[in-house]
């Protein structure tokens, strides 16, 4: 397998230089201070562990509680969903993240855990292996996205269970239209400043394709308040203040910003979007999705033509009611 951080070069198929951004999370772990921008990965990693112990089962009553022998954690960072799970629910954890300073600044568990460097896209363990695979918010940096979802289903044992969370298509829609406007307005063309998102409509359809079955796929928005567009760019970036490491790290990313199109854009950021008070939101899109790997033991559609009751009997369906409760 490649080393953590491995890139195999700029493209449509590796849009991403995971070399820089193996580098971007080294250097926001290592700040001062990293839990005062942990707020967002916190509030996902929180409701990431909060996902179902295990899936109906046919017959067996729905959803019942269960321990997970052994668990994975892909690209956990600082352990954002460890701190939330108990020794009751999770045995063992192994935690794994393309950034060794992340995981050597990990956030305490109650639970044994093992911190392996190694790149999401090429997970370095036997297929069956594990109960449960959690990501929260690490996904959206991979390269191909698809292959990372084999690579989890083939590292699940059949019924183990996939829960994760990543940013969606609509994430800092504010920042980047402000500064699409203003580099149009001044520099008469524009180029990408915030990396690109997966649309929630394919997220089922390659969820699928990788294996899962069962699957559920939500969405979430979070949005937090900044006092201007510069603030919103010192969060993400990290030039002032300890950082989420989720400066772009596109191959096709614009090195810098004039100023005057800085100016700009943080005009029309606040004219399009500001709030009463004077602050500018910044909108997160999670996506929370779970899927199974089959097992015979789950619960199956039923096969075609067992229905015992046709759509046109729909029409009669208040009078069957109404007989029944006399």
């Amino acid at each position: 397998s490649p080393p953590a951080g491995a890139s195999s070069g700029s493209g449509a198929l590796s849009p991403f230089d995971r070399g820089l951004k193996r580098k971007q999370k080294n250097w926001a772990a290592l700040q001062a201070e990293p839990a005062k921008c942990d707020y967002l990965r916190e509030e996902v990693g929180t409701a990431a562990a909060g996902g179902p112990a295990r899936p109906p089962r046919q017959g067996g009553g729905g959803v019942r509680e269960a321990t997970f022998p052994l668990a994975l954690d892909v690209g956990s960072g600082r352990g954002y969903i460890a701190q939330h799970l108990t020794k009751e629910t999770v045995e063992k954890l192994i935690q794994v993240d393309i950034a060794e300073n992340a995981l050597k600044n990990a956030i305490e568990s109650e639970i044994p855990t093992i911190n392996v460097v190694a790149d999401e896209e090429f997970l370095p363990f036997k297929e069956d292996t594990f109960d449960l695979v959690v990501s929260s918010l690490s996904l959206h940096w991979v390269n191909d996205l698809p292959k990372a979802f084999r690579e989890i289903h083939q590292v699940l044992k059949p019924d183990g269970v996939f829960i994760g969370a990543m940013f969606g298509g609509d994430t800092l829609y504010e920042l980047r239209c402000s500064l699409q406007l203003a580099e149009l307005e001044r520099e008469g063309g524009f180029s990408p400043h915030v990396s690109p998102f997966t649309a929630v409509s394919d997220l089922g359809h390659l969820l699928s394709r990788a294996g899962f079955n069962t699957l559920t796929v939500d969405t979430d928005e979070i949005q937090v308040n900044y006092p201007g567009l510069f603030q919103v760019m010192e969060d993400l970036q990290g030039k002032y203040i300890p950082c989420m490491g989720e400066s772009n790290c596109s191959w096709n990313r614009k090195p810098l910003l004039h100023r005057e199109t800085m100016l700009a854009a943080a005009a029309i950021y606040q004219e399009m979007y500001g709030n009463s008070d004077g602050s500018v939101p910044a909108t997160f899109q999670i996506y929370y999705m779970i899927g199974w790997k089959f097992h015979e033991s789950q619960a199956r559609p039923a096969q075609r033509g067992s229905a015992t009751v046709s759509f046109g009997d729909l029409a009669k369906i208040d009078g069957l009611l109404s007989r029944g409760k006399k």
